[in-house]
């Protein structure tokens, strides 16, 4: 190895990422691929979160944020689409 470590994503870092790629794809095509993604990595989050003994509120409430926002996403693209 050559002594340089990558940093690993955290779990809230992981889902955010995603979710961020999905707003600021320029690629139509490859939007709901990336709507997608988030979604699995969201939803997952959530189910962890909810099985965890810790206060999550900010952060549930960021999940809830994400998917309402990706799921607009995806409806202005089914009424693209559609026009």
């Amino acid at each position: 190895m050559n002594g340089v470590t990558t940093p690993t994503l955290t779990k809230i870092d992981q889902w955010h990422e995603l979710y961020k790629a999905a707003l600021f794809e320029t690629d139509k095509k490859k939007i709901p691929a990336r709507i997608a993604d988030a979604e699995q990595a969201i939803v997952a989050r959530a189910r962890e979160l909810f099985f965890s003994s810790t206060d999550n509120i900010e952060e549930d409430q960021a999940l809830d944020d994400a998917l309402y926002a990706l799921r607009a996403l995806q409806n202005c693209l089914k009424r693209d689409a559609a026009a």
